[in-house]
Formats: structure tokens, C-alpha cells, sequence
């Protein structure tokens, strides 16, 4: 048999290495994933649903996804102000202000709760003069239970420390990095000789962004939000030290996971590790879907991309 109808690959081993990703990807993913949901499998279903939907259980998805998406979003703005700014713009202090962009995956995410929660305290150095967001203050009166705002829509939280608005600014420090560092190659690769054309043929800068480098920009930019979305969801250390933890409020689901696990069940005489995983199998449910909504909407934003000539 001859050789000259198989299709030669340039690097031997294919077999083998495709092998060895799978058994390592379903060591540290699969199976772990796996292990949870048979965890969670072994509640009945009506016990199942009363964990997943008890009030506080539901108050604390309500608290992640929120916050996250909020958080997500903001760095979405801010995270491709800056890359542009690093990428186009020379200026002193530069390659010292882009190495401190990968500050919050080096630092412990326990020493960034730390630090927040003492900066932004009553007494804190940036809480002091952010008394005006507390209940008692002008706008945080406002959006009380009693300021029209909250009679009128819905009470908000706007407190610096303890709330919701404290986990959404740790949850901007932590996934930051990740929409900044998924925009810059593109930025960098974009070719000038397009903006050129586009200015040539009368446009203005802000037509020449829009329709000219935003829609290069946009596949990776989403990629950034997911990413910095999916990391809020999951982000446990720096949220304990400036939530205040409270049932309902500012309990966000991987606390609530830790303290089922930490919980004795005196009538089965064993820790409730099935209710843990239960909640824990809600998280993957969701956290799955959205990021297969997100990585559909990455394939149909690329049919707006720029075609080559």
C-alpha cells in the first residue's frame, strides 16, 4: 500500500498528543464536573428543587449574575479605553502602566478583598468622602427604601462597602485584565492604512471607529466580557471581605456552597455536601448557557467584520 494518498502532517504524534489532551482535560474538567453532578444527583428531585430554590439560595443568583453582568459590562467600556490608549499612544510610564494591567491575575484575590474593604470603609481613605452613599447620606437616602427612588422603583444599595456596589468594584479589579489583554493583539495588528482610506473618503473619526475598526474589534472585545463575566461568577476571595454576608442580601453563591459544606445535618449525621453541589450544578447550568449564548453571538458578529480585498 502506497503512502501517496495519505495526507502527511508536518509535526508526528498527532495520535498520541490528541490522546494525552483529552485524558488530561477530563481529569482536571471533566470528571470533576462529572463528580459534582452525581453529588447533586443523589437528592431527589423534590429535594433538589427546595435547595436550589430557597430564598436565600435564589437571592444569592440574583446578587452574582447582577453584579457580574454589571461589573462585566462596565469593564467592557473602561478596559477598551484602555488598551486603546496603550496601543496607540506613546507616553512616559507606559510599559510600567501595561504591566501593572496583569496586577489582578498575580495578586492573591484575598489581598485585593482586603485592601478594598479597608479603602472604602467609613473611615477608609476613599470611604470617608463617599459618605453621601450611605443610608443616612443625600443619595443614598435617595435610593433607600424611603427616597422616592426606592418607593417609586426599587431600593438600591449604593453603599461603597458591605453591598452589592462593593462586589461589583472588586469584580471590575478581577476581570479587568481580561477584556484589556483580549483587545490589545487586535488593536495592534489593526493595519493604519485602512483609517487612511476611511479618512480619505471623508469620514470622521468617530465614523471611521465605527465602521472601520469596531467591528475588527468586537469578536475579541465579547471575548474579553465573557471571560470577565465568567470570572465574576465564580470569584470567592476578594468578595468575602467586603460583603457584609448577609442572607438575601450580599451572600453571593460560592459563599453560600462553602457554608453548606460547613453545615452538620444532625438527622442524617453528615455535612450537607448534596446541597452544596446542588447549588454548585446551578452555577454550571448557567454559567454553560451563557457562555454558549455569548459564543453564538462572537460567530454572528463576525459577519460584520471587514472582508479582505
Amino acid at each position: 500500500m502506497t503512502m501517496a494518498g495519505r495526507k502527511r502532517r508536518s509535526l508526528p504524534g498527532f495520535g498520541l498528543s490528541l490522546g494525552f489532551t483529552l485524558t488530561y482535560l477530563s481529569l482536571l474538567v471533566l470528571l470533576p464536573l462529572a463528580a459534582c453532578v452525581v453529588k447533586a444527583a443523589s437528592l431527589s428531585w423534590s429535594e433538589f428543587w427546595r435547595v436550589v430554590t430557597d430564598p436565600v439560595a435564589v437571592a444569592a443568583y440574583r446578587l452574582s449574575f447582577t453584579t457580574s453582568l454589571i461589573a462585566a459590562l462596565l469593564n467592557a467600556v473602561f478596559g477598551l479605553a484602555i488598551a486603546w490608549v496603550l496601543v496607540r499612544y506613546e507616553f512616559p510610564g507606559r510599559k510600567l502602566l501595561d504591566a501593572l494591567v496583569d496586577l489582578p491575575l498575580a495578586l492573591p484575590t484575598a489581598v485585593a478583598g482586603i485592601t478594598f474593604a479597608d479603602l472604602y470603609s467609613t473611615d477608609g481613605w476613599f470611604g470617608r468622602y463617599l459618605t453621601f452613599l450611605e443610608p443616612d447620606g443625600a443619595v443614598g437616602a435617595f435610593f433607600g427604601p424611603e427616597g422616592w427612588f426606592g418607593r417609586n422603583l426599587t431600593p438600591i444599595d449604593v453603599r461603597t462597602h458591605g453591598g452589592p456596589l462593593a462586589i461589583v468594584v472588586v469584580l471590575m479589579f478581577v476581570g479587568l485584565p481580561f477584556v484589556i489583554r483580549s483587545v490589545q493583539p487586535v488593536l495592534a495588528d489593526f493595519e493604519a492604512e485602512q483609517e487612511e482610506a476611511a479618512a480619505s473618503m471623508g469620514a470622521t473619526r468617530w465614523q471611521t471607529f465605527r465602521y472601520v475598526i469596531l467591528p475588527s474589534l468586537v469578536p475579541a472585545w465579547l471575548t474579553g466580557f465573557t471571560l470577565a463575566y465568567a470570572r465574576g461568577l465564580g470569584e470567592y476571595g476578594s468578595v468575602i471581605f467586603v460583603a457584609d454576608g448577609i442572607p438575601g442580601e450580599s451572600v453571593i453563591p460560592p459563599v453560600l456552597i462553602v457554608s453548606r459544606l460547613e453545615e452538620f445535618d444532625r438527622e442524617r449525621g453528615a455535612f450537607k455536601y448534596e446541597e452544596a453541589a446542588a447549588i454548585a450544578v446551578v452555577l454550571l447550568f448557567f454559567s454553560l448557557v451563557t457562555l454558549i449564548a455569548i459564543n453564538l453571538l462572537e460567530r454572528w458578529s463576525k459577519r460584520f467584520e471587514p472582508t479582505e480585498a
